[in-house]
């Protein structure tokens, strides 16, 4: 698809200051949903204006339901061995808080995980990937795209290091053409778990508990 270098570089700078957000909303204001929401709504409808410019964006992006099945296949083996493992490693380190309220997040957590996976991988390494007339290395990008999104989780070491392993992971399969939708929903699942379990921490509190007294 012909994108011109203007909107490219544009939508790599819109993804790193979303990243910046991220350290001004939820680690110095403390305002999680607030940042969640906001985030979720500007990217979605920026989706909805470049869908009604030009409808092949979808399908550019990875937005669609192309290898949806063999997407969902391939991570249900990652996922299970990670949840399996998180269990394991807070069972250890007395840190796993499972409980009812992770029901509500992993049902709203995957549309974080959708917009994050999209701007991350749709957005900022697709843009790398096809931007013209440089040509940088699928690996590089791939080191890139998981670096930006580890650094963006700081100053949580678990959480830097996971991240940056799953966006190599991710990124790798995006670019074999694996389904983006499956890799959100993924990405919101298995970090549901790793805040109940490793992190010890309920992410329904953090999320809701402002709105609602908890």
């Amino acid at each position: 698809m012909k994108i011109d270098n203007k909107r490219r570089l544009l939508e790599i700078i819109a993804v790193i200051l979303t990243g910046l957000g991220k350290f001004i909303f939820m680690d110095w204001l403390n305002v999680k949903f607030v940042y969640i929401a906001s985030a979720v709504l500007f990217w979605l409808l920026y989706v909805i204006y470049r869908y009604r410019q030009n409808k092949e964006i979808i399908q550019y992006w990875g937005l669609n339901t192309q290898n949806f099945k063999r997407t969902f296949i391939e991570l249900s083996l990652i996922g299970i061995a990670l949840v399996i493992g998180f269990i394991c490693v807070g069972n250890y380190l007395g840190t796993n808080v499972l409980n009812w309220r992770i029901l509500p997040i992993l049902l709203l957590y995957p549309i974080w995980g959708i917009i994050q996976q999209f701007i991350m991988i749709g957005v900022f390494a697709k843009n790398l990937k096809d931007i013209e007339p440089f040509k940088l290395p699928n690996i590089l990008i791939i080191i890139l795209t998981a670096v930006l999104f580890s650094v963006v989780h700081y100053p949580f070491t678990l959480l830097i290091t996971g991240t940056f392993f799953l966006a190599l992971v991710y990124t790798s399969l995006y670019f074999k053409e694996r389904n983006l939708i499956v890799m959100g929903i993924f990405h919101g699942w298995i970090g549901a778990f790793f805040y109940y379990t490793v992190l010890g921490q309920d992410a329904y509190e953090e999320v809701f508990g402002v709105l609602i007294g908890g």
